[in-house]
């Protein structure tokens, strides 16, 4: 029984919802178990194509500050170092998934979020979606590898742009950098989605399996290594004293005031 992810099959797709709308989706050590999961149990046969959504207003908002805040006066990367381990996870599981996967991005996105939907295979975005980058902001580097694939989606001085000067996406900018595929109006994201999910799920799935393959090891040879570098680098990150006062200006809802340190 599952509390924070919904899994749905029907005619050969699986739906995943992140079912945590309150936190807007946001990700604690539960919902990053039951989400890696509920992906392991799309690898079966019966299931030929994946949508991956979140319920509510956000697609998912990130990790969620207020999970990290108990262990502020403590060790602060400790849920770093155990939640980048099960994202990681989550982000291979993704993309060794022997089928296609769709992300319908049905709101605002940030941070793991973005390395989440950039993980899968074909991205749509709801008109109404919001995209925020939203690590720095909190005295954070990334993580789920998102220095790799956003990148690889939008380009390097655009990825730059995004982390540096964190700006707020729309969905139509996120369009124009290449971070999503198609932008759909609110109602129509995920019968689109569906659809496209349908239609995959009636091709030829071993053809499929192997053309991601195929990406992965044109593109994504460095993974592996790259999701262990972000979380050494999100966990020594946390330990700072940048992160605590982005911590607290983010609960405080004001403007943090970086020291450098």
């Amino acid at each position: 029984m599952r509390n924070t992810v919904l899994l749905e099959i029907s005619e050969g797709v699986a739906v995943v919802t992140m079912n945590r709308p309150a936190a807007l989706n946001a990700l604690n050590d539960e919902l990053g178990r039951e989400l890696l999961e509920a992906l392991q149990e799309c690898g079966d046969d019966s299931v030929r194509a994946v949508v991956l959504t979140g319920s509510g207003r956000a697609f998912c908002a990130g990790g969620d500050l207020r999970f990290f805040l108990q262990y502020a006066d403590g060790d602060p990367g400790r849920p770093f170092r155990e939640l980048a381990g099960g994202l990681n996870e989550t982000i291979i599981a993704l993309r060794t998934l022997a089928k296609p996967v769709i992300a319908a991005v049905n709101g605002a996105t940030g941070g793991a979020g973005i390395s989440l939907a950039c993980a899968c295979d074909l991205r749509f975005a709801a008109a109404s979606a919001v995209f925020r980058q939203a690590y720095t902001a909190a005295g954070l580097t990334p993580d789920g590898a998102w220095t790799l694939l956003v990148p690889l989606l939008t380009g390097l001085g655009r990825a730059a742009e995004l982390l540096f000067l964190n700006p707020v996406l729309s969905a139509r900018d996120a369009l124009g950098y290449g971070l999503v595929n198609r932008v759909l109006e609110d109602g129509e994201l995920l019968e689109h989605s569906l659809a496209t999910a349908r239609q995959l799920a009636a091709g030829p799935t071993q053809a499929f399996a192997r053309a991601k393959e195929l990406l992965n090891r044109a593109l994504l040879v460095g993974l592996h290594a790259q999701l262990e570098l972000e979380k050494e680098g999100i966990t020594a990150s946390a330990c700072t004293a940048d992160y605590l006062e982005g911590l607290a200006a983010f609960l405080g809802k004001r403007l943090p005031v970086f020291q450098g340190r």
